[in-house]
């Protein structure tokens, strides 16, 4: 067993990701923390693509701009796009390769994921980043065989993790005990609706957000429902106007939609739902989600002359490694930041 160890003083990160001290990355280079990370990037890195191809999904690549993001459009979600002007062209930042992977998925009809960078316009903190990598994929078929898939994805994740650095990780961090339960789970994890979770921790105040047309759980609501129902818990079916409309619809009244995330750690660790496979729904919840469909026009004739059923699904690798070093902070977890940098180029470039 690696599980607990009797390190008196645990590994820490230098705290240094906003730092603009000249000597700030020198830190980092030398600090065992970031040593550990990196190593840690490698095996989900390596890990991700082996369990990928061994379920018949190909890695394509996309470029890192896009004129369709997905994040902003649910009434749910707080994130902006990231415009740019890239030799002379008006664009964004890709929040999401979601749409590219839908793509892919044409040229690839046994599925395809990537490894790439999103960018989002929100204020990062303790438990969001707004550059951040992306671990994403869009697999042929329903809700239940992403669900299938990322319950497989994230437990070879942890093996992979104990296998190559679980008695570092206890010796350093004090346990691995989290990633172990993980790993040994046999059965699927637990799944409930988003109804009954709002039954479920909605007695306590500040757990569900209530705009009156859609609901969504709180950071607060997310961490009591793992307590009272388990420490790695599926929650499925969210109110259609809290996500957003690519998502298809959960129920013949379209008041829910066929969604889920994965609850571990901090709360929300995976995200993802199946499409709309018929373009007249998808137009009707574009239509709910006050989305003009020109912005979408591509997408929506993609969908319709190329019609699958398709899921995906996407986990930013800072939030599990936050996870798995037992840590309560995500800023110390990318090896490069770009937390408070200048905003016009300095004299002197001193960060890398």
């Amino acid at each position: 067993m690696l599980q607990q160890t009797q390190s008196l003083t645990l590994l820490k990160p230098p705290a240094v990701h906003s730092s603009n001290a000249p000597d700030a990355f020198v830190t980092v280079l030398r600090s065992p923390w970031y040593g550990l990370v990196a190593d840690l990037y490698d095996v989900v890195e390596r890990t991700t693509g082996h369990y990928a191809r061994s379920k018949g999904l190909k890695n394509l690549p996309f470029p890192l701009t896009t004129r369709t993001v997905t994040c902003p459009n649910a009434f749910g979600s707080d994130s902006e796009p990231v415009p740019v002007t890239v030799l002379g062209v008006d664009t964004f930042l890709p929040d999401s390769m979601q749409f590219a992977l839908e793509y892919g998925c044409r040229l690839s009809p046994g599925g395809c994921y990537s490894i790439l960078p999103s960018y989002r316009g929100e204020t990062p903190d303790e438990t969001h980043l707004n550059q951040y990598t992306h671990s994403e994929a869009e697999v042929p078929g329903s809700l239940d065989d992403m669900i299938s898939y990322v319950d497989g994805y994230v437990k070879a994740l942890a093996t992979a993790v104990l296998d190559e650095h679980g008695d570092r990780i206890a010796r350093l961090r004090g346990t691995t005990a989290h990633v172990e339960r993980m790993a040994a789970r046999g059965a699927p994890f637990e799944r409930i609706t988003f109804d009954q979770a709002v039954r479920i921790v909605g007695d306590v105040d500040g757990c569900v957000r209530d705009e009156g047309s859609w609901r969504s759980l709180t950071r607060k609501g997310e961490r009591l429902l793992m307590q009272r129902v388990d420490e790695f818990v599926w929650v499925d079916h969210f109110d259609l106007l809290s996500v957003p409309f690519y998502q298809a619809f959960g129920d013949d009244a379209g008041r829910t939609a066929r969604n889920a995330d994965l609850f571990f750690g901090l709360g929300e660790t995976v995200g993802g739902g199946e499409r709309h496979s018929d373009i007249e729904l998808l137009r009707k919840s574009m239509a709910l989600h006050d989305v003009n469909e020109q912005e979408y026009a591509w997408y929506v004739r993609m969908r319709k002359d190329l019609p699958m059923v398709t899921s995906g699904f996407g986990m930013g690798i800072e939030r599990f490694l936050m996870w798995v070093l037992s840590h309560d902070d995500i800023r110390d977890i990318p090896l490069m930041s770009r937390l408070n940098e200048h905003p016009a180029f300095p004299d002197a470039v001193t960060r890398p």
